[in-house]
């Protein structure tokens, strides 16, 4: 198996402010109600699956074709790795108390409640900006901007295999429900955001919205990020394999003798995916996504991956498989809007201060409503530098 070739390629620039309002720099992808055909079929393949054909075969050739081809992506991915995504429940209300969003769903006769704390930020007025932390989050809180501290585990535990079941998701849905957590927890946070639009607009700025979580909590965020459209910038961190590596780059290196988490082990640590997962998990080639197609999902929306050298956390892998993510924002016309950094040599979370200008630049557009352009920015560290590929497509230009 091969590498990807890999630029570094840096494009800082002093920010400048402007008040948050629903702009241009704040796109949306399009609503797609297309899914996979009755009857698909995928032929495996131990290269990374072309995110640019459809699944009948049909090559797309104009970028508003990528609307559907999302919506393809994302029934696969429920399908085969994440379980299903539940619409929105019959009833959802909430309630603001000083900093905490109280959140009450009711489906089909099953309830549940569960909050969420906000943590204002030292300057700025309200409504605020806001990053919803999974777990909360592992960089330093930015200036202007609140934090949202969701709870996950409340609302799907994930403590290891015993906890697949456990939590409010699966006090309304039951516990065969096929979703596993990280679907869970979109679920939870899509709730919350329902909530603060019905109560929380004095608070929470619901047009500059970011999630952001570490490790599983970044695993999380990144699903959350794919499958929730109000969200403005997502911010994965350190999240390994589940997250920003994919699936078929690991297995082919951990062949090679590196210690990387892998689709076999990890299915058998936790329940953050769902055991329609679980065939799969030992022949990723047959599996008809990966994750470089998560991050296609957020498309084309801010989208910036953090990653640090941890041999298990498979550097190669992520920055590999995040680099087949930006062919897909290029291809759409805004490679600037997916922003990747790898930086090494520092402990789990911990957030060196070297990431925190490109960080900046994102939050600064995406959620503070600066004018000035983040540049195209791909920092690897030199992974992935062996001049090879683990790709047999190209980005096509969309007309």
């Amino acid at each position: 198996m091969k590498y990807l070739l890999w630029t570094l390629v840096l494009a800082l620039a002093a920010p400048t402010f402007a008040s948050p309002a629903p702009s241009p720099v704040v796109k949306r992808q399009t609503a797609s109600t297309c899914t996979l055909p009755s009857g698909y079929s995928f032929a495996s393949t131990s290269l990374l699956p072309n995110p640019f054909v459809f699944a009948n075969g049909t090559a797309l050739t104009q970028t508003a074709q990528w609307a559907c081809r999302q919506g393809e992506i994302n029934d696969a991915f429920q399908k085969y790795e994440l379980g299903a995504l539940p619409p929105k429940p019959s009833t959802v209300t909430g309630s603001l108390s000083g900093t905490t969003f109280t959140v009450s769903v009711t489906d089909s006769g099953k309830s549940a409640t569960f909050t969420a704390t906000v943590t204002r930020p030292s300057s700025g007025t309200a409504p605020y900006p806001a990053i919803i932390g999974i777990g909360g989050i592992s960089f330093p809180q930015p200036a202007g901007v609140a934090v949202i501290n969701f709870p996950n585990d409340d609302v799907a535990l994930e403590n290891d295999g015993s906890s697949r079941g456990v939590g409010k998701f699966y006090n309304v849905y039951g516990t065969s429900a096929s979703a596993g957590a990280l679907m869970a927890w979109t679920w939870g946070v899509s709730r919350l955001i329902d909530v603060i639009e019905q109560v929380g607009t004095s608070l929470i700025d619901v047009n500059h919205l970011g999630v952001s979580g570490c490790s599983r909590d970044g695993k999380g965020a990144f699903v959350v990020g794919a499958f929730e459209p109000r969200i403005a910038l997502t911010i994965p961190q350190e999240s390994g394999s589940g997250g920003s590596a994919c699936w078929r780059v690991s297995d082919d290196l951990f062949a090679d003798g590196n210690n990387i988490q892998t689709a076999h082990e990890i299915v058998q640590e936790n329940v953050w995916f769902s055991t329609l997962f679980n065939p799969y998990a030992t022949a990723t080639s047959t599996l008809p996504i990966d994750h470089h197609e998560l991050a296609a999902l957020v498309a084309p929306r801010g989208l910036f991956v953090i990653d640090n050298d941890i041999d298990w956390l498979g550097p190669v892998s992520q920055a590999a498989c995040m680099e087949a993510g930006q062919m897909v924002y290029s291809a759409l016309g805004v490679p600037d809007a997916f922003g990747y950094s790898l930086v090494g040599n520092h402990a789990h979370c911990s957030f060196p201060s070297s990431q925190q200008a490109n960080l900046t630049l994102y939050i600064n557009k995406y959620l503070l409503g600066s004018s000035t352009p983040t540049g195209f920015v791909r920092d690897n560290s030199g992974y992935g530098n062996n001049n090879t590929a683990y790709i047999s497509w190209t980005a096509p230009t969309l007309s």
